[in-house]
């Protein structure tokens, strides 16, 4: 019986034709599975804006080949297809959450949130020699030159997780609560929690037609 952390399911498409062949380029020069994880892992941080002003909490918005075909997503979806890609190459993957105290924020997305508080903050668990390791890639490399971050990096050997600080040593990222690890999208459990804490009255709780990479230009000067 095939193991859970390997089935395609309606979000982490492993087996969508264009998660197949994104996953297969960017692990073709590897050797081993875990060049293959780090290959898939910088190719999801950095090929994929993050942006969390569109966010689709539909099926069809969580999709990996969704991700694929807008170039951008936010924490979970960026973790879906990070999933997808290495259950595609058959590389066990699961998805973690988290709640976090996020100080890379703007104000557009403060005053619709109400709280520093990013519930279901979303990575993905991978088994690489026997370990289940954590990755998160979430902020890409141009996010975090903006915010003057320390980006998030991944050798396959061990877990990648937010740095409690900035590059200028403030405060930048808490994990305040575990929510533990799915083989599958728990969606209406998000879709329950952000209807409870932001007051998302659907499942598209975007700010409009506004920009995050034009509201981070303008706050960071960069």
């Amino acid at each position: 019986m095939e193991r859970a952390e390997l089935k395609a399911t309606e979000t982490i498409e492993s087996n969508h034709p264009a998660v197949v062949q994104f996953a297969a380029r960017h692990a073709a020069d590897a050797t081993g599975e875990v060049e293959q994880a780090v290959g898939l892992f910088y190719a999801v941080r950095d090929g994929f804006r993050y942006d969390p002003y569109q966010i689709d909490l539909t099926i069809a918005g969580m999709r990996a080949s969704t991700t694929l075909e807008i170039e951008r997503g936010w924490c979970v979806s960026k973790a879906i297809l990070l999933a997808a890609c290495c259950r595609s190459i058959g590389i066990p993957a699961k998805l973690g959450f988290a709640d976090v105290r996020n100080h890379l924020s703007t104000e557009r997305l403060r005053q619709r949130m109400r709280t520093d508080i990013f519930y279901w903050h979303g990575y993905t668990e991978m088994l690489l020699d026997g370990t289940w390791l954590k990755a998160t890639p979430a902020f890409n490399i141009e996010l975090c030159e903006k915010f003057g971050l320390l980006p998030l990096e991944f050798d396959g050997r061990g877990d990648s997780l937010y740095h409690p600080f900035d590059a200028g040593g403030n405060r930048h990222m808490e994990y305040v609560n575990q929510r533990g690890t799915y083989s599958d999208l728990p969606l209406e459990e998000i879709i329950q929690t952000f209807r409870e804490v932001y007051s998302f009255g659907d499942r598209k709780p975007e700010p409009g037609a506004a920009s995050f990479d034009e509201d981070v230009e303008r706050e960071t000067g960069r």
